[in-house]
């Protein structure tokens, strides 16, 4: 045991009475003794030495005896055997401190525990170990397997940026030096030892059976497209025990439960652009012409064919003039973000793609309608869609929706799922583990929201992103979905803009408005995500800014703090030095400043996580709905193709569209499926002693109480939110609510309850 004074030193080394004990009981106390002088001082920190042969799982330390009472020393750590490393560990007091506030007898073990878990860029790491270092994507294919499974090595160079992942140091391959061998399962990526799912003994539930569920729901939206991209697999026959099996009501998407037809109306078409799982792509209309921003040279004309004409022809009530004065026109636009990549999207088998743009009218009655779509090929052929009034125009118009759905799905997975959120926060949690404390404060209010997230990742990529891949196989992306999240890192990621509020800005979704809530004013108000997010956005960002003003009196200590100033420099030079150079990365020189920073990374960990993970299967789970591959472009009247189109539209639109209904049926019969939180997953807002890190502070639990009790006040207001008449994109018949930020604090429901982390 360490003193926080520099002059009482070490106790007596103490050993801990008793053996371990019998696996199947739950949490164990063990006992030790620990001899101090008078003049010992106050305890600041634990030595710990695992001479058992196996690592042993250290939830906390508590020192009675003292005059103030318990001590607490939070661990919720796996201690490494001796025999594996020979270095102790040390675990400090529950009570945070800014580096200069730090007990001269804890500066030392401060700086030395920080060292430790950072290790040195060198060899393989190992199972139990706890180091935290940078590495790029280039684990993603397997090219010593099979040449076709080779991929790009994503970030390090101007071509594939990419934010960095957790370094596991594994050899490289034979056929590329620049790639990391893979491993197969049983084996398991490397993360740090205390990344991986903690063992819940609860409801017979194991570690096992945990990371078994996580990968199921990381897939759910996946699933139904398995079986016809990878017929020769027979996929379905092993991973669904029965033929038989039937699909269950739970896991219909909910639209479908309440309505067997919604997927071939254009106001549910419509509607998923603001309350679907992909809310986050759709702007304001601005200006016509619409202009594309790629080279001329290489993908012909710029201006769109969607015209002024084509859109007042559809309209008809307006001018467009008069309708972008009004803010009544919206667009979902993945034109110049995939057509670079269609060409080579094409000419794999079994799949066909455009790139895409929808032009949205809001209606009297609001609620968007589509009016337009324009489908692109990278030869310069676009070709405009609208919902005629004869037969053949509508079946080329839900062939035209069936294409954007497709495009959407891409986006919706690479870009506003895996990037922003998964591929994002990696970095983040790294260099909070390598640049903070454990006992600084800033480390201990993000602690709960890097739970489980570089192990979700290392899954990812062992088991669904990789060449080859499910995720590959499922998409019409294909072998490009990659290199289409590295291109829109790219172009388009920007951390000063995965702030809710400057996201909205940016889109055209909102404008400033100093007296509405967190400075911007919808420019819809029936638009769920935005409007359910920003309630949530603005009670995170309230309880970071009394966080980071309790701890920091002002600005002079936040530049004056090393472990803060390093933290965000690394997380910008090293974790994502791709974009290093950029000059809308903020400054961290006032408590606004890391009170911006944190709210962000908060948001996306947690809010925009859940919207874009929890609402997979309510709102996309049905292939006519929400396709993410399209297997024929539509055709034209000199097609060979053409005359079975006519013949027999419905077997024809069906067949570009996978599965068969049989295989969705089995395949989306495997339990657990349905995304659903883990049994020890903790959620914003929630409380759990053990693994918070602030208990000792009466003003931070203070804080934290009405953080949580403004939780449960939104709560209330997002349920009456769906029940309003008038909010017509999350109310009506055959409309489902919108719940994917809808708070929780416990268990419950699926699909409802914001998790602290990307753990989904």
């Amino acid at each position: 045991m360490l003193s926080t004074d520099t002059q009482s030193g070490k106790s007596v080394e103490a050993n801990v009475k008793g053996w371990l004990p019998k696996p199947s009981e739950d949490i164990i106390e063990y006992a030790a003794d620990f001899t101090v002088p008078n003049d010992f001082g106050k305890p600041g920190a634990v030595i710990i030495t695992n001479h058992h042969y196996k690592e042993i799982y250290l939830v906390q330390i508590v020192l009675h005896g003292f005059f103030s009472g318990p001590i607490p020393f939070p661990a919720n750590s796996w201690i490494h055997s001796r025999n594996d490393n020979y270095d102790s560990r040390i675990i400090f007091k529950n009570q945070a401190y800014l580096p200069s506030q730090t007990p001269a007898g804890l500066r030392d073990q401060r700086r030395e525990d920080l060292l430790s878990i950072r290790g040195n860029g060198k060899g393989e790491r190992k199972m139990f170990d706890r180091i935290y270092d940078y590495a790029p994507y280039n684990d993603l294919g397997d090219p010593d397997k099979d040449l076709t499974l080779a991929r790009p090595v994503l970030g390090g160079s101007q071509q594939w940026p990419s934010p960095r992942r957790c370094r596991t140091g594994r050899p490289p391959t034979k056929s590329d030096p620049n790639s990391e061998s893979r491993v197969e399962k049983p084996d398991s990526f490397y993360v740090p030892r205390d990344e991986r799912l903690k063992e819940v003994n609860k409801q017979s539930t194991n570690t096992s059976s945990i990371a078994t569920g996580r990968l199921k729901e990381v897939l759910d939206d996946l699933l139904p497209q398995i079986t016809a991209s990878l017929p020769s697999l027979n996929i379905a026959a092993k991973i669904a025990p029965s033929a038989s099996e039937k699909l269950p009501k739970d896991q219909t998407p909910t639209v479908l439960q309440k309505d067997i037809f919604a997927w071939l109306h254009d106001q549910e078409f419509a509607r998923h652009t603001v309350a679907g799982n992909n809310p986050f792509s759709i702007k304001l209309l601005k200006e016509f012409p619409i202009v594309s921003k790629l080279d001329p040279e290489v993908y012909g004309a710029p201006e769109s064919a969607l015209t002024k004409e084509i859109v007042e022809a559809e309209i008809k009530s307006m001018s467009v003039d008069q309708a972008l004065a009004g803010k009544r026109l919206f667009i979902l636009d993945h034109h110049d973000m995939l057509l670079p990549f269609i060409e080579k999207m094409n000419s794999k088998p079994g799949k066909k793609a455009y790139a895409s743009r929808t032009i949205f009218f809001h209606t009297e009655s609001g609620t968007l309608t589509p009016i337009a779509i324009e489908l692109s090929l990278p030869d310069a052929e676009k070709r405009v869609f609208t919902n005629g009034h004869d037969s053949t125009s509508e079946w080329n118009w839900k062939f035209a929706k069936a294409h954007v759905c497709s495009n959407d799905a891409a986006v919706h997975q690479y870009v506003n799922h895996w990037l922003r959120t998964h591929g994002s926060v990696e970095p983040y949690i790294i260099a909070t583990h390598r640049q903070l404390s454990s006992m600084h404060p800033i480390y201990k209010l993000l602690h709960p929201h890097m739970r489980y997230t570089l192990e979700t990742n290392a899954n990812t990529r062992q088991n669904l992103i990789q060449g080859g891949g499910i995720v590959e196989a499922s998409f019409s992306t294909g072998e490009c979905g990659m290199e289409l999240s590295s291109a829109a890192y790219d172009t388009m990621w920007r951390f000063d803009m995965e702030a809710l509020p400057a996201d909205l800005l940016r889109r055209g979704m909102a404008v400033e408005d100093p007296a509405a809530l967190c400075g911007v004013k919808l420019v819809r108000e029936d638009y769920p995500y935005a409007a359910d997010g920003l309630l949530v956005w603005s009670a995170i960002q309230e309880w970071v800014e009394s966080y980071v003003n309790h701890f920091y009196t002002d600005a002079e200590e936040v530049k004056s703090d090393a472990e803060l100033q390093a933290w965000w420099s690394e997380i910008i030079n090293k974790g994502h030095c791709d974009k290093r150079g950029e000059a809308w990365w903020p400054d961290v020189d006032t408590n606004e400043d890391l009170s911006r920073i944190l709210t962000t990374i908060i948001w996306v960990s947690s809010g925009h996580h859940a919207a874009v993970s929890l609402g997979q299967n309510p709102s996309a789970g049905n292939l006519p709905k929400r396709p993410t591959l399209v297997r024929k472009l539509i055709p034209r009247q000199d097609d060979p193709d053409y005359e079975n189109f006519l013949e027999n539209p419905h077997s024809f639109f069906l067949s570009a569209l996978p599965p068969p209904p049989p295989a969705t049926t089995k395949v989306n019969a495997i339990p657990g499926s349905v995304p659903d939180h883990s049994p020890d997953e903790n959620f914003l807002g929630g409380f759990d002693p053990l693994n918070s890190y602030w208990v000792s502070d009466p003003q931070v639990m203070k804080i934290s109480k009405r953080f949580a009790s403004r939780m449960e006040e939104i709560k209330e207001i997002i349920n009456a939110r769906n029940k309003d008449p008038n909010l017509k994109n999350r109310t009506g018949a055959g409309v489902p609510p919108y719940e994917p930020l809808l708070p929780r604090l416990g268990p419950g429901a699926q699909n409802r309850g914001i998790p602290n982390s990307v753990s989904i």
